[in-house]
């Protein structure tokens, strides 16, 4: 089986604004507006509107539908003894044309209880471009205040109410399950996620959405909000969950390996055979698989290498990222 290349997949009438980055990124014509992410490899539909965000193969067919049928091929023994044929993994790029509205994704407890899902949604940003982003709150908050802050859309308490920095290319930072964030205006990020479309919004002006009907996973903001961390963290405890000036080797702090694995490659670096996909950011990249001819990674490419590729190698003068499933053991 060989790796496959893929193109953008971006799902449309998204409810903030941004998409232009991604096809800079790409190399690719304008995309159209609100159009601000890319599901790369995805077996994860948009909550409600399936199969919209799910990556389709050259010959039609859902990449999901494809691991289903061959998940050995696709993941390998291993991770199908531990997992199935769950990937277990999403990744995307993001463009923040606008800041994203303050938010916060249920844990896979919570997620299972209340939505049938089979995933929370831990989350972890790969900066491509500098910013400000926002993460966590810096006091304890009760649920009633909460609740006040969100019916009566107060949102720039809200938003003051979380530890504001800025990033910088080749920080990373991991979101817990549960910690309310923003992504501030004009950042380009690469996304790990565990593979759901599970948000819970706790501001919507200036937004095309109604928060209202569409903010709380059709649970109300009574039950929704109980999903929400509400422990204020100090600052220090914030920076642990972020890495600056990431390079070779794993991107993200220790607390998001039971999620899911990112490396950066900056020079020559060896993988085991397993499902991973591959991003070029940037410079001249190879990719070599066993005896296999090389194959080039142009920057701005996405490419999903299969378990029965076998063992890859990546080479590069630029920067390389490898997102993978968590490891099994």
């Amino acid at each position: 089986m060989e790796p496959i290349l893929l193109p953008a997949n971006q799902p449309p009438a998204r409810f903030y604004r941004g998409g232009a980055a991604i096809s800079a990124f790409r190399h690719d014509p304008p995309a159209p507006p609100n159009t601000p992410e890319d599901w790369v490899g995805s077996t994860t539909s948009v909550r409600g509107k399936a199969p919209e965000g799910m990556t389709r193969l050259e010959n039609g067919h859902l990449l999901a539908d494809a691991i289903e049928a061959d998940p050995l091929a696709y993941l390998g023994p291993d991770h199908v003894a531990a997992f199935g044929s769950d990937t277990r993994l999403l990744v995307k790029l993001l463009d923040a044309g606008q800041r994203l509205p303050v938010h916060a994704h249920p844990d896979g407890g919570f997620a299972s209880r209340h939505v049938s899902a089979a995933h929370g949604k831990a989350e972890a940003w790969y900066i491509l471009s500098a910013g400000v982003v926002h993460l966590g709150l810096s006091r304890d908050v009760s649920g009633r205040e909460l609740g006040e802050l969100v019916a009566g859309q107060h949102t720039d308490t809200l938003l003051g109410l979380l530890h504001q920095f800025d990033v910088q290319p080749h920080d990373t930072v991991y979101v817990p399950p549960g910690v309310l964030h923003a992504i501030g205006s004009g950042i380009l990020l690469a996304e790990v996620q565990e593979p759901e479309d599970l948000s819970i919004l706790l501001e919507w002006n200036g937004f095309d959405l109604d928060g209202e009907a569409d903010g709380h996973l059709g649970l109300g903001f009574d039950v929704a909000l109980e999903a929400v961390d509400r422990r204020g963290r100090s600052r220090n405890q914030i920076l642990e969950l972020v890495r600056r000036g990431v390079s070779d080797g794993p991107a993200l702090v220790p607390d998001a390996a039971p999620y899911f694995r990112l490396d950066r490659v900056s020079g020559p670096l060896d993988f085991p055979a397993g499902f991973a996909i591959v991003l070029a950011v940037a410079g001249e990249s190879l990719l070599t698989l066993e005896e296999r001819p090389v194959r080039r990674l142009p920057a701005g490419s996405t490419t999903l290498v299969p378990f029965a590729a076998g063992p890859m190698r990546i080479e590069t003068d630029g920067s390389v990222l490898v997102a993978r499933p968590p490891a099994t053991q």
